[in-house]
């Protein structure tokens, strides 16, 4: 059994196990849950070292580390089919991170332990399943076991409002996977395998134009399937208009999984159509690279305008999201170098950096029982560790030079500049939204004169720094040497960018 089959039906294993554990015994649950994902991102670090950077390619199975191959359903032609290259390897990475430091900043889950734990660790599965699957009916499964577990997650365990905005999740994901199914019809039909002659779902044969046949000769067709998948994977990102499903899924969501959503599920999307819209509609995507430029400078300042507008602390975060992956989408409608890895390096930071934000939310929470920022007021005095982390997050996140956002923002800049001058420099005015939102909210939560109701707040405990001081040390060190991700990626997305160019043979 590979690695790559272990990091994903691991949570499966572990989750079976917390399943026959007493009901009662919280402290076991929660411990076995812990050792499953921390042997998860063991196993994903042991990774790197043999991860050979070099390597090239997008659509062949020789670009592919670590690939695992079986027969699945023959009659159909489709396999259990995974590996990994530039673009998947931090995604795996940044996954299985986040999952292990989730677990003890759930402990405060006191509903339905097993429960809660048990999901997480299926959704862990479907989300480690998607980022390595190479056949699509096998991607396509893994896509959708994440739907259930997010949705019980919210559903159950959330705020007040949780089942309405559990339903909206549902209703606007099962949307686009709709579409995606439809999508992935067309293509098993019009697509054979160049050795056999049969269907096949096999995704890297879909990549290869030249086995491209029946109505996928037709550009309408293949303009149609494009807005298609944009549609499934948007509805994720999530790029506006398709957006109003977030703020209210990350209000109610537990803090753990407010995290996974922004940290994880949003880069569905833009991962979706870089390992898939790219590669096998590349001629739609050529054409349609300003449309996915226009969309990441609406995403950008909208995104900043609405958290800036925002009451709640955890909307806030939550709009400055979508703003964030403005960023990811603009750099990868550039097709450049510089911009392809801005958009996936921006990826990774923006999932470490909100992970960040929304665990800060957590811990006020927990102590205030509310999110609103005009009733805080001089958290400083009470909190000086908590106002130390916040700072550095919310630095972090508005691109301080020094930490991993600024590393990947001015990739993404110099990237679309000279493809997008216009809507990149509209976008970068984006950055000053930013600061001023970030800075106002500072100031109203921790300086001025202290809230009588909140002067004996306690400050933030071990648990809590456990889950942020690692995230902060990866913002650091990636903001001063970013070399440790972005060697993962550049030689892989380097060939993707002149592969919808058109200016490297299939």
């Amino acid at each position: 059994m590979g690695k790559l089959t272990l990091i994903t039906f691991l949570p499966v294993v572990g989750a079976a196990i917390i399943a026959f554990l007493p009901r009662d015994n919280h402290k076991l649950v929660r411990w076995t849950a812990l050792l499953t994902t921390a042997i998860v991102l063991v196993i994903a670090l042991s990774l790197y070292p043999q991860f050979d950077k070099s390597m090239i390619g997008i659509n062949d199975v020789n670009s592919f580390q670590f690939v695992e191959k079986a027969s699945w359903i023959p009659a159909f032609h489709i396999n259990y089919f995974v590996g990994i290259d530039g673009l998947s390897f931090p995604m795996i990475l940044l996954t299985a991170l986040l999952c292990f430091l989730c677990i003890p900043a759930s402990w405060g889950i006191k509903k339905g332990v097993k429960g809660y734990h048990s999901m997480f660790l299926l959704l862990e599965t479907g989300m480690m399943g998607t980022f390595v699957s190479l056949d699509f009916f096998l991607f396509y499964v893994f896509w959708e076991i994440m739907l259930l577990p997010m949705y019980f997650l919210i559903g159950i365990w959330g705020g007040p409002r949780r089942i309405y905005a559990a339903i909206k999740f549902f209703i606007y994901t099962l949307i686009g996977s709709v579409l995606m199914l439809i999508v992935i019809l067309v293509l098993y039909f019009n697509v054979r395998d160049p050795v056999t002659g049969a269907h096949t779902f096999n995704m890297l044969h879909m990549m290869n134009q030249a086995n491209h046949g029946g109505i996928l000769s037709l550009s309408t067709v293949r303009i149609l399937l494009w807005f298609g998948l944009y549609i499934g994977f948007a509805i994720k990102v999530p790029v506006f208009p398709f957006h109003t499903w977030l703020p209210d899924a990350h209000v109610e969501a537990p803090t753990a999984i407010s995290v996974i959503l922004a940290g994880v599920l949003l880069k569905m999307g833009t991962y979706g159509l870089l390992r898939i819209s790219y590669p096998m509609l590349s001629d739609a995507t050529r054409t349609f690279a300003w449309f996915l430029a226009l969309m990441g400078m609406i995403n950008i300042i909208y995104g900043a305008f609405c958290a800036m507008a925002q009451k709640d602390l955890k909307k806030l975060v939550a709009y400055s999201s979508i703003s964030h992956m403005g960023y990811v989408m603009l750099g990868m409608s550039s097709l450049t170098s510089a911009g392809m890895n801005g958009a996936v390096f921006q990826m990774f930071n923006h999932g470490t950096i909100t992970a960040m934000l929304f665990l800060l939310v957590g811990v006020i929470y927990d102590r205030a029982h509310h999110r609103q920022i005009d009733g805080f007021g001089g958290l400083a005095n009470v909190m000086p560790r908590y106002l130390g982390i916040f700072s550095f997050a919310f630095f972090a996140s508005l691109g301080l030079p020094g930490l991993s956002g600024f590393i990947s923002e001015v990739m993404v800049f110099v990237g679309a500049f000279p493809v997008w001058r216009t809507l990149t420099i509209i976008s970068i005015f984006g950055i000053i939204i930013t600061a001023a939102y970030h800075l106002w909210t500072l100031q109203r939560i921790f300086f001025g004169a202290t809230n009588p109701k909140y002067e004996n707040l306690p400050d933030i405990n071990g648990r809590e720094l456990f889950t942020l001081v690692p995230l902060a040390a990866v913002v650091l060190s990636l903001g001063i040497w970013p070399h440790p991700i972005t060697d993962l990626m550049n030689s892989s997305l380097t060939f993707l960018g002149h592969l919808v160019q058109g200016t490297l043979p299939l």
